[in-house]
C-alpha cells in the first residue's frame, strides 16, 4: 500500500523557490579515511542498500488535479541505487580538487519525478581517502533531518526518527471543522490559537517591510542568477574559536560570524570595495522544531537578521557588535522579527505560494545579503564500510540574486565551513577562502 502524506506550505515554499539557477537542495561532504584501500562498487552498493530502507527516501513530489494540493507519496518502484552515483577526482585528489567536482555536482537540479535526494561516492583523494557528497531538496529534509538521515547510511546506525517519520497525512477541512463544533472547548481553542498567529503573522509582516532596503547596486554580493558556481570547503581549528571565545565571552557561533566578518571585510578590501559604505545582512536560519517532537511537516524554521559589522577595522569591536545583535534576536526570540518571515511562509496557502512566492524570492535582497547556517553535528566517532568520518562540510543553498551562501559546522574538534559561490560573480573565491584563517588569527592575536 502506498503512504501519501502532505507537503506543508513552507516545504511548498521552497519548491517555488526554485529555479534552473538557483537549485534549493541542501547538501554535505563527508570526507572518509579508511584503513585500507576501498572498492568503489562495494561502497556504492552498501550506500544504496542502507539508503532502500529509509522511509524518507522513498517518497517522492505528488500533484493533484486540486490546486494547492500538492503531496508526498512513496514510490512503488523505488531503487535507491539509481539515485547513487561514482566520480573519481583528477590528480592529486586534494581538497581544491574535491571542492572543484562538488561545484559541477551541486549546481544540478534534482528531477522532480523522483525522489529528491542524490549520492555522489567521489574517490581518488590522496591518501586512499574518500568522499560522499549528499544532497537533500530543502522541501525534503532541513539541515537537521538531514543530518538524522545522513546517520542511518553509516555503520551501526539504525535510521533516525527523522529519517522514518512520516510527514502529517492529508487533512480532511470538513471532517476537521465538524469535529470541533462536535467540542465547543476544541473550537473555542482554536479560535484563541488561529487569533494569536494572526497578530504574530501580522507582526512579522510589518516588520518585514520595515526592514527592507535598497540594496547596493554594484554589491559584489549580489549577482545575476547564473548556473556555474564554485565551492570552497575550509577547515578550522575548533580550538582557536573557543580560546577567542573564553576572553569575549558570547557563543561560538558568534565568534564565527566575527570571522566570517572579517574574513568578508579583508577579501571586500582586496577588491577595492570602500567597506565603510558597504553594509552585509546574514540570514541566519533557526531550527524551531524541539528535540524529540518528531516531524509535522519537514521544515520547522525561523531566522534572525544580523547585520555583519565589515566597515569596523577592530575585530574585537566587531565580535561585540555581532554579540549585541544576535543578543538581541535570541531576546525576542525565533517569532518575531524580519527573520521569521519562514513561519509566515508556513502559514501561507500552498496556492498562494505558488504565485507569490517566486516573486518573493526575487526580492530576498532587499532583506538580506547572504546566508550564513550553523549545522549541529553529533560529536562521536562514525564510520562507513570501516572508514572513519574524519571531515562534514555542510554547504547551504544560493539564493536567487545572491552571489554567496556559507554553512558552519563543528565535528571532532574543526570547524568545517562550506561557502558555495556565484561562479561569475566569485571568481576569486579563494581569496575569500584564504581571508579565513588570517581573521582567526586577527581575534586570536588579540585574546
Amino acid at each position: 500500500m502506498t503512504t501519501t502524506c502532505e507537503v506543508s506550505a513552507l516545504d511548498w515554499a521552497f519548491l517555488c523557490l526554485e529555479q534552473d539557477t538557483a537549485p534549493m537542495h541542501v547538501g554535505a561532504v563527508a570526507v572518509f579515511h579508511p584503513a585500507r584501500p576501498v572498492d568503489r562498487v562495494e561502497l556504492a552498493a552498501l550506500l544504496a542498500e542502507r539508503a532502500q530502507r529509509i522511509v524518507r527516501l522513498r517518497l517522492r513530489l505528488g500533484r493533484s488535479w486540486l490546486p494547492g494540493q500538492a503531496h508526498w507519496a512513496e514510490q512503488p518502484d523505488f531503487d535507491a541505487a539509481e539515485h547513487v552515483h561514482s566520480h573519481q577526482v583528477p590528480s592529486p585528489g586534494g581538497r581544491e580538487e574535491l571542492a572543484a567536482l562538488v561545484a559541477e555536482l551541486i549546481a544540478d537540479p534534482l528531477d522532480r519525478r523522483r525522489p529528491l535526494w542524490e549520492l555522489h561516492l567521489i574517490t581518488g583523494l590522496d591518501g586512499d581517502r574518500f568522499a560522499v557528497l549528499v544532497k537533500f531538496h530543502h522541501a525534503l529534509a532541513d539541515g537537521r533531518d538531514a543530518v538524522e538521515v545522513g546517520l542511518g547510511l553509516l555503520d551501526g546506525f539504525a535510521p533516525g526518527s527523522a529519517a522514518q517519520a512520516r510527514p502529517a497525512p492529508p487533512r480532511n477541512p470538513i471532517g476537521d471543522a465538524l469535529e470541533m463544533f462536535r467540542r465547543p472547548q476544541q473550537l473555542i481553542d482554536t479560535v484563541r490559537g488561529t487569533l494569536s498567529r494572526s497578530g504574530e503573522s501580522l507582526g512579522i509582516a510589518s516588520s518585514v517591510v520595515r526592514n527592507m532596503r535598497v540594496p547596493i547596486p554594484d554589491s559584489p554580493l549580489r549577482a545575476a542568477s547564473s548556473a556555474a558556481r564554485r565551492v570552497a570547503l575550509i577547515p578550522i581549528d575548533l580550538a582557536d574559536l573557543r580560546r577567542i571565545r573564553a576572553r569575549y565571552g558570547g557563543t561560538t557561533n558568534d565568534v564565527m560570524l566575527a570571522v566570517l566578518a572579517g574574513a568578508l571585510r579583508r577579501w571586500l578590501a582586496a577588491r577595492g570595495q570602500p567597506v565603510e559604505d558597504l553594509p552585509v545582512r546574514a540570514l541566519i536560519p533557526v531550527c524551531r522544531r524541539r528535540s524529540g517532537s518528531g516531524a509535522r511537516g519537514n521544515n520547522q524554521l525561523s531566522g534572525y537578521l544580523c547585520d555583519l559589522p565589515v566597515g569596523e577595522p577592530d575585530p574585537v569591536a566587531r565580535l561585540r557588535t555581532i554579540r549585541a545583535s544576535m543578543g538581541r534576536n535570541k531576546r525576542a526570540g525565533p517569532l518575531r522579527g524580519p527573520g521569521a518571515f519562514p513561519v509566515l511562509a508556513g502559514r501561507v496557502p500552498q496556492i498562494v505560494h505558488q504565485v507569490a512566492t517566486p516573486l518573493a524570492g526575487q526580492g530576498a535582497a532587499l532583506l538580506f545579503d547572504t546566508v550564513i547556517t550553523n549545522v549541529p553535528l553529533p560529536d562521536f566517532p562514525a564510520e562507513l564500510g570501516g572508514a572513519e568520518l574524519a571531515e562534514v562540510y555542510p554547504v547551504a543553498p544560493l539564493a536567487v540574486g545572491h552571489a554567496l551562501a556559507i554553512a558552519v559546522s563543528q565535528f571532532r574538534g574543526t570547524v568545517h565551513v562550506g561557502v558555495q559561490a556565484n561562479r561569475a560573480a566569485l571568481p576569486d573565491l579563494e581569496k575569500l577562502s584564504e581571508a579565513l584563517p588570517l581573521a582567526v588569527a586577527e581575534l586570536d592575536d588579540r585574546s
